[in-house]
This record gives C-alpha cells, sequence and structure tokens, in this order.
C-alpha cells in the first residue's frame, strides 16, 4: 500500500490544496520580481514584461480557488481518497502545464493541454458533487 492510498479523503484535499496555494505564491513572487526589476509599484506600467507573468498569475488565480473548494467538499463528504487525489492531481497537473504554456508569447500545446486537464478536473469534481448531492 502506498502512501497516497493510506491518507484520509482530508489529506488527499489538503495535499492536493496545498501544492495548488504553493503554485499560486511561486507564481505571484514571479509578479512581484518583474515589478521589482522594471520599477512598477502597481499593475503592470504598460509594459510586456510583467503583463504576461502577472495573467499566468491571473489564469491560476481564476481556477484554483473553485478547485481547492471542490476537493475540500469531496473530502467532506467522504469521497474515496483516490478520487480526490485523482481530482488534485490532475488540475496541479494542468495549473502547471498551462503555467509552463503561457508563459510563451504565443499559442502553445502547454496552454491547450493544461486547460484540457483544468477542465476533466473541474469537470470531474463538478459532476462527482452533483451525483453525490442526490445519493
Amino acid at each position: 500500500m502506498t502512501l497516497l492510498e493510506t491518507m484520509t479523503s482530508i489529506q488527499a484535499a489538503a495535499l492536493w490544496s496545498g501544492l495548488l496555494l504553493l503554485l499560486m505564491l511561486l507564481l505571484s513572487v514571479r509578479v512581484v520580481l518583474n515589478r521589482r526589476k522594471h520599477k512598477v509599484l502597481l499593475g503592470d506600467g504598460g509594459g510586456s514584461q510583467i503583463t504576461l507573468p502577472g495573467r499566468v498569475f491571473g489564469n491560476a488565480a481564476e481556477y484554483v480557488p473553485v478547485g481547492v473548494g471542490a476537493l475540500a467538499l469531496l473530502a467532506m463528504l467522504g469521497m474515496p481518497v483516490m478520487a480526490v487525489h485523482a481530482v488534485g492531481g490532475v488540475l496541479l497537473a494542468g495549473r502547471l502545464i498551462h503555467a509552463v504554456g503561457l508563459s510563451d508569447k504565443k499559442p502553445t500545446v502547454g496552454r491547450v493541454l493544461g486547460m484540457a486537464l483544468t477542465y476533466t478536473a473541474l469537470f470531474t469534481a463538478g459532476g462527482m458533487l452533483v451525483v453525490h448531492a442526490f445519493v
């Protein structure tokens, strides 16, 4: 039996939520470092060097909170630990791949794959929550 299998659903949700929050912190630090480098106090200062990292962080900020909320609800409802791991792992992979893919100024496979994984995780979690509401 692996470590992931011996966790409770709440522990699994905590693991993936924590990793997602750390990813957001890392993306935020990139914005701050770029602002300091280009001496911009607020916003992007009209410079694309700051706009792109800001959008990478902003995109994560649009999807990660709802994913963390879904993970918490799945765990509170007692969903199987591997289901929580699957949703959390796919969501984290999607957000990582998307962040790397979005770091380029042109469309990339990473952007598309990252969003596909993100949508898959959120659709799966949403479906599980709706079904569980009636079971």
